[in-house]
């Protein structure tokens, strides 16, 4: 839920970064830092283990200017893709406003792609959210670029299929390490969050 400060008109949003572990997640955060750095007073926050990348968070706030009077703020986050981690995954998804899910376009990842969408679920049933019921999601299907590597990549209607069929949600085919639409990903994940939290700031 929004953090809303009716005295200082401010509203922070908070978007989490989900998916299977190494499949972009970071990267995407890591890209969108860089590319906006310059609009960003304070560093992104990154925690790594040997076993993941990403042990519990980064961080990135951003200033969106102002909304009916508000002041938007948006705080950016990742949660660790690996199984063993999952309790932090948890923690870190309280409070959530809206989801990015990363998925990982190797065909080896299918299974780990649809493992992970079936976790956010549940993690997400933890905080009474049900994601199938008008939840701001976006769905990202990284790695596209593999192609030009003779990687065996999923076809994006088996992505779709795989992931998608209920919820029905946008998607981006995308390169977090190229930065293919990496930014046009959080833009929206953003506009559909805030569009979701209107209706509080009225």
């Amino acid at each position: 839920m929004a953090v809303i400060n009716i005295r200082t008109k401010e509203v922070q949003v908070k978007i989490v970064y989900v998916g299977p572990g190494r499949g972009g997640k970071t990267t995407n955060l890591e890209f969108i830092f860089q590319h906006i750095r310059h609009r960003i007073q304070s560093d992104m926050v990154s925690i790594k283990t040997h076993g993941d990348r990403t042990l519990f968070f980064d961080f990135l706030p951003f200033d969106l200017g102002q909304i009916q009077g508000y002041k938007i703020k948006t705080q950016l986050y990742t949660v660790p893709g690996q199984v063993k981690y999952n309790a932090t995954r948890k923690l870190v998804l309280k409070g959530v406003d809206g989801i990015v899910f990363v998925a990982d376009s190797m065909e080896v990842m299918r299974e780990k792609n649809i493992v992970a969408m079936e976790n956010l679920v549940e993690n997400l049933s933890h905080y009474d959210i049900d994601i199938y019921d008008k939840f701001p999601i976006i769905l990202q299907y990284n790695k596209r670029d593999l192609a030009d590597e003779d990687v065996a990549l999923l076809d994006i209607e088996t992505m779709e299929s795989d992931l998608n069929a209920k919820l029905k949600a946008p998607f981006f085919e995308a390169s977090a390490v190229k930065g293919n639409n990496v930014i046009a990903t959080v833009k929206k994940a953003i506009s559909t969050t805030i569009v979701s939290i209107q209706d509080h700031l009225a």
